[in-house]
């Protein structure tokens, strides 16, 4: 039975971190590897339109399951179990569901690897213990967000067995082509961003991608990588972890447990979340 996710737990520490959001798109690079959820985003998704409204969609998503408690962690899961159970289709000859077990599984695995990468590139690796109630609690979501059990792996030690040999399978796809494009060519999230800094920004997310990608899925994929960008990147994390460790985790983790709290009010309020956005939450469908 896994610890309940509350303060100072491995769950709490660092699936909100704010080191987190370095790797968010090799995050959605992993999860369109998978040739149902590719199929999935290339149908039914408006991110090459809007990237920065479905990012933050998804971040609002994302900070309830971790810290907005049991309650609003079951509500959030019923809402985009029926949200994902409209996205269907035929691709490849074959027709699939964004709520096929495995590609459903395997876009929760993402979200568990990432804060753990996210440490081991940019601050400190976690601990065996760490790992172990860490995998326990995200396996607990998983299990919340309707993942089958037989689909989770036992403990992290599995985990990472299941998670290499998916992206062993993996190859490349136009998905995937799309997304590189739109990390490269996407317009500035705010109008005062000198569009000088903004390209440098937008090279400097493909050369996250590039580095923190598995190296075989990076190779599978075409994307070179030199020495020389080695060495960058890795000046980069220097950085980061001398600029970042010495935070204290409520502080790391501040933003994204905001955000949760807050959802879960919005979610309570609907009249007040449509007064604000006009939409009736990350992800969901207009209204008729």
């Amino acid at each position: 039975m896994a610890r309940p996710i509350v303060r100072g737990t491995a769950a709490w520490k660092y699936f909100g971190d704010f080191r987190d959001a370095l790797l968010a798109e090799q995050v959605l690079v992993l999860q369109v590897a998978h040739p149902v959820v590719a199929a999935g985003v290339r149908d039914h998704s408006d991110y090459t339109a809007d990237p920065w409204t479905r990012l933050m969609r998804t971040v609002a998503s994302l900070s309830i399951y971790v810290y907005g408690g049991t309650a609003g962690a079951r509500v959030e899961a019923a809402r985009l179990r029926a949200l994902h159970r409209t996205f269907t289709g035929v691709a490849d000859g074959r027709r699939y569901s964004a709520l096929d077990p495995a590609a459903y599984a395997w876009v929760h695995a993402t979200l568990v690897k990432a804060p753990v990468d996210a440490q081991r590139f940019f601050g400190q690796p976690l601990s065996t213990s760490e790992l172990s109630e860490y995998y326990a609690q995200m396996r607990g979501i998983g299990l919340v967000l309707g993942i089958r059990e037989r689909d989770l792996p036992r403990d992290w030690a599995d985990f990472e067995r299941y998670y290499d040999a998916m992206v062993a399978g993996f190859g490349a796809n136009s998905t995937i082509e799309t997304l590189f494009e739109t990390i490269r060519t996407a317009p500035k999230p705010v109008r005062f961003l000198p569009d000088s800094w903004w390209r440098r920004l937008q090279r400097g997310q493909m050369l996250l991608v590039r580095a923190t990608l598995p190296p075989s899925l990076r190779e599978t994929l075409g994307l070179q990588w030199t020495d020389a960008d080695q060495r960058r990147f890795e000046r980069f994390a220097a950085c980061v972890r001398i600029a970042c460790t010495p935070i204290p985790a409520w502080v790391r983790t501040a933003p994204m447990r905001w955000v949760g709290k807050l959802n879960v009010w919005l979610r309570a309020h609907p009249k007040v979340y449509r007064a604000l956005v006009r939409h009736d939450g990350p992800g969901a469908q207009p209204r008729p």
